[in-house]
C-alpha cells in the first residue's frame, strides 16, 4: 500500500505553527481598545501582516532552512487569508483576484516596514501612521516593532525553525 497519501509536509506543519504563534500575537487584546488599532477585519489583518513580515524577515536571515521555512509560513499566511475569504461568502470565481490583492499589500506593507526598520524608529513611526496608526500610537507601534525585531534576532536560527517565535507584550499605547 503506498505511504504518500499519508505523509505529512513537517515544513508547512512547522509553518502553520509559526503563523498560528504570530496570530495569537496579533489578536491580544491590548493592541486594540488601549492599543488604537481598529478591532476591525482591516485591523487585525494590518496587525497579522506587521507580525508576518517580522517573522518571515528573521527566518530569512535563518540560512536556507529559514528561507524554505519563510516561503511556507507566506503560503500559510495565503492559504488562511483565501479559506477565511471564502467563508466570508466571497464568491469563488473572486477569491484568485482578493488574495492577489492581498498578496500585494503585504509585499508594499513589508518593504516599508523593512525600510522604516532600517532607516530608524521615526521612519518606521511614518511606515506604521500610514498603515496602522495614527497620532502617538504610531511611535510607541514603532518602538514595539524594534523591540521585537531585535527580540527575535536574538532567537537562535534553530528555535526559529524547530520552535515558535516569542514575542514580547503588545506596547503600552492609548489612542490619546
Amino acid at each position: 500500500m503506498p505511504l504518500w497519501p499519508f505523509r505529512r509536509d513537517a515544513t508547512a506543519d512547522r509553518a502553520h505553527d509559526i503563523y498560528v504563534a504570530l496570530v495569537n500575537q496579533a489578536r491580544r487584546p491590548e493592541f486594540y481598545a488601549p492599543g488604537g488599532v481598529p478591532d476591525s477585519v482591516d485591523g487585525r489583518f494590518e496587525l497579522i501582516l506587521l507580525h508576518a513580515t517580522l517573522v518571515i524577515r528573521r527566518l530569512n536571515a535563518a540560512g536556507p532552512d529559514g528561507k524554505v521555512l519563510a516561503q511556507a509560513v507566506f503560503d500559510a499566511l495565503f492559504g488562511d487569508m483565501d479559506r477565511n475569504l471564502r467563508d466570508m461568502g466571497i464568491a469563488d470565481i473572486r477569491v484568485g483576484r482578493r488574495v492577489k490583492n492581498l498578496a500585494t499589500a503585504f509585499y508594499g506593507r513589508a518593504k516599508a516596514y523593512e525600510e522604516g526598520m532600517a532607516a530608524g524608529q521615526e521612519a518606521l513611526a511614518e511606515a506604521i501612521r500610514r498603515n496602522l496608526l495614527d497620532g502617538p500610537a504610531a511611535a510607541a507601534m514603532a518602538a514595539y516593532v524594534l523591540r521585537e525585531a531585535a527580540h527575535l534576532a536574538g532567537q537562535s536560527d534553530a528555535q526559529m525553525i524547530e520552535g515558535l517565535p516569542v514575542f514580547g507584550p503588545p506596547p503600552g499605547i492609548s489612542k490619546a
